[in-house]
């Protein structure tokens, strides 16, 4: 017995507790089992209730990870309540470090945040063509404090999570499908019917183009020297730039088949001898 008591006042002695008992021990064990076994309860709720939750799946292990250490930490401040320490002097130290941690690393916290928001609010998804923040190009990932993108040349941009979260962020993907607005101009001598005719017939000839909303072709500006004609159809988001540029070249060719002359700004000069 006198050597458990030697043993136990030397470990009290290391820890700062120089009156250490077998009862405090006994308690301090008690305090653990009990605390383990609530953080295992707490932590199979808090876990069915993030699996109900669909907005915050996708930051569903940081929410456990960080929810299972605070609960720990709690239990650590119990302890040394219960072993007899001062517990406010210890959370005063730890505001004091945390001040100084957050005060060093204010930036990262600040994308770390913005992760959060992005991963929560989902304005886009791994594989989205985003504009946002002046970068143009489709998502690769989305971690805690960056978001990567990859261009159209094929160059990876990794930008901050803390501006994407306060910029103004497009996504092209997220319908489904996109309006193509296309302007086309033909000269004043071409009936109108002639030129819809010839555009009707590119439409028709490219796959990409959707049937529901059909595409339309109108009349949209009376120019100096030309008709403006606004041609305006829906692709899927995938389909885009190649109905794009096979309108254009189709557009041409169509046009030289009917007859219809495709204007072009150009001065006339004329001049006047004196007699």
């Amino acid at each position: 017995m006198d050597t458990v008591e030697e043993i136990l006042r030397t470990v009290g002695k290391t820890v700062g507790i120089p009156d250490l008992t077998l009862g405090d021990l006994l308690r301090m064990a008690v305090v653990v089992l009990v605390g383990w076994l609530t953080i295992r309860l707490l932590m199979r709720m808090v876990d069915r209730l993030l699996e109900r939750s669909k907005p915050v799946a996708a930051i569903r292990t940081y929410i456990h990870t960080a929810l299972h250490a605070f609960l720990w930490f709690l239990l650590a401040l119990m302890l040394a309540g219960t072993m007899g320490l001062e517990v406010t002097s210890i959370i005063a130290m730890l505001s004091v470090a945390g001040l100084a941690v957050s005060m060093a690393l204010q930036n990262t916290l600040s994308n770390l945040a913005g992760g959060l928001v992005l991963l929560v609010t989902k304005p886009f998804v791994p594989g989205d063509y985003v504009e946002a923040d002046g970068v143009s190009g489709t998502i690769a990932g989305i971690t805690l404090s960056y978001t990567t993108f990859v261009t159209p040349d094929n160059k990876e941009i990794f930008v901050p999570n803390s501006q994407l979260s306060a910029a103004k962020i497009i996504n092209y993907n997220v319908l489904g499908k996109r309006r193509m607005d296309l302007k086309l101009t033909a000269s004043y001598d071409a009936p109108t019917a002639q030129v819809r005719a010839a555009i009707e017939e590119v439409l028709a000839a490219i796959p990409g183009i959707l049937n529901d909303p059909a595409p339309v072709v109108y009349v949209s500006e009376y120019q100096s020297s030309s008709i403006e004609y606004l041609t305006r159809l829906w692709t899927l988001c995938g389909d885009y730039w190649d109905v794009y540029y096979a309108l254009l070249e189709g557009v041409r060719e169509s046009f030289a088949r009917h007859g219809v002359e495709m204007t072009y700004d150009h001065l006339n000069v004329h001049i006047v001898e004196k007699p």
